[in-house]
C-alpha cells in the first residue's frame, strides 16, 4: 500500500540581494552512493549554494511512514522500502529543480535510474571502503550493517553496488580531509563541466 504523498517542500528564502547569487540549476541533480558518502550533507550544502530546495528521499519515506528506515526495515521489510522509495523518487523528480539525496540502495533499481536520466542528472559521490567506515561506524540507523561483522559487510555491499552506481552520468570522488563545502564546489564543477545542468546567472 503507497504511503499518503508528502507535503511539498518550500522553496529556499532569497538571500539579501533577492537571489543566491550563483548559477541557476536547469533540472533536478539526483546524488546516489553508497551510505556515508556525504549525499544529505553535500546535497545541503549544495542547494544552498544553488538556491534550489534539499529534498532528502529517506527523510521523505520516515515523513509518510511516521518510522524511521530502520523501523521499516524491520516491520515491513526491504521489498516494501524499495516500493515506497521508487514512489517518492519519481514524486520528487517531478518536483522541477532541486538538489534531492537518495538511500544508498536506490541506484540499483533500473526503474530509478530510468526516471532520473528522463528528466535529471544524477551524480555518484564516490568514496573508498575506508572514508565510508570511518563516517558509519559508530552510527547505529544503518539497518543493513547490523551484522556481526558490519565493515566486511560494508565492503561488499561496496564491491556490490560500484559497477551501477557507475552508470551516473557525473562521477564526483570524495577526498578525505575535503570539506562539505569543498565537496560541494567539487560538484558544481563537475556539473559546469557536463554542460546543460546549470546557467550563469542572467541567462
Amino acid at each position: 500500500m503507497p504511503f499518503p504523498p508528502s507535503p511539498p517542500p518550500a522553496a529556499p528564502a532569497a538571500d539579501a540581494t533577492g537571489g543566491h547569487g550563483g548559477p541557476r540549476l536547469l533540472c533536478p541533480v539526483v546524488l546516489v552512493g553508497m551510505m556515508g558518502a556525504g549525499k544529505t550533507a553535500v546535497g545541503a550544502e549544495l542547494s544552498r549554494r544553488l538556491g534550489v530546495a534539499f529534498l532528502d528521499s529517506d527523510a521523505q519515506i520516515e515523513r509518510a511512514a511516521n518510522a524511521t528506515i530502520a523501523e521499516i526495515f524491520a516491520r515491513d521489510g526491504e521489498a516494501f522500502f524499495r516500493a515506497r522509495e521508487t514512489e517518492v523518487i519519481a514524486r520528487l523528480m517531478a518536483a522541477g529543480p532541486a538538489v534531492i539525496s537518495t538511500g544508498g540502495g536506490a541506484f540499483l533499481s533500473e526503474v530509478n535510474r530510468a526516471t532520473i536520466a528522463a528528466s535529471g542528472v544524477s551524480v555518484w559521490l564516490k568514496a573508498d571502503l575506508e572514508i565510508l567506515w570511518n563516517r558509519v561506524r559508530h552510527k547505529t540507523t544503518r539497518p543493513l550493517l547490523r551484522t556481526a561483522d558490519p565493515r566486511a559487510t560494508l565492503a561488499g555491499l561496496l564491491a556490490q553496488r560500484e559497477p551501477l552506481y557507475g552508470l551516473a552520468q557525473v562521477i564526483v570522488e570524495a577526498e578525505p580531509d575535503l570539506s562539505i563545502e569543498g565537496m560541494a564546489l567539487k560538484v558544481i564543477e563537475a556539473l559546469r563541466a557536463r554542460g546543460g545542468v546549470l546557467a550563469a546567472e542572467g541567462e
